[in-house]
């Protein structure tokens, strides 16, 4: 027993040694001029719902998410969404944006690989100031469609989508200054 209690905290001292020292890890970062990368809106009108995002780079490199959520058709989301190369992300613990919010409550989605069946999702809230948010990746909850899932957190081993989304149940403008993704 005791010897299986050593190599239990020697592997978790590994582990955490290894999150501590690992370098960041930029998911992505905006250039003037060049497009959205890869960026790409996806409304409400997936399911007949009538609001209107947009996407599009800022001529200061930022990438500007913007629009108008409609609770009309059974509406009431907007989101912005990049598909990844599944990449292994277990040397991190968080995930990290710097934005500028105009005071809405915002959602970090993430898939931890290609057309999954359930995505994991965190809340953040903006102030209308630069901000650092940091996002655990045991704080990302498992969802589909809405609904939360009777399944772990995270797992925090790959990532293949990012998306951000508004979904407030409030007919609503908005505007989300996106500067930095980034793991640590």
């Amino acid at each position: 027993m005791k010897y299986a209690i050593f190599l239990f905290t020697c592997a978790l001292a590994a582990a955490t040694a290894r999150a501590e020292t690992a370098p960041e890890k930029t998911i992505h970062d905006f250039t003037p001029g060049a497009g959205p990368g890869g960026w790409t809106v996806e409304d409400d009108g997936v399911m007949g719902g009538l609001s209107k995002g947009g996407f599009a780079v800022s001529e200061d490199g930022h990438g500007v998410f913007s629009g108008e959520v409609s609770l009309e058709n059974d509406g009431g989301f907007s989101s912005v969404q990049c598909y990844l190369e599944p990449m292994d992300v277990s040397a991190y613990r968080s995930a990290f944006l710097r934005v500028k919010g105009d005071g809405k409550r915002y959602r970090l989605l993430v898939e931890a690989e290609p057309d999954a069946w359930h995505y994991y999702e965190a809340e953040f809230a903006t102030s209308g100031e630069w901000e650092t948010v940091e996002i655990p990746f045991n704080a990302l909850v498992p969802v589909r469609r809405g609904d939360r899932l009777d399944k772990p957190n995270f797992p925090g081993k790959t990532l293949a989508q990012v998306r951000l989304m508004i979904a407030n149940g409030t007919a609503e403008s908005f505007r989300l200054e996106i500067d930095r993704i980034w793991l640590k």
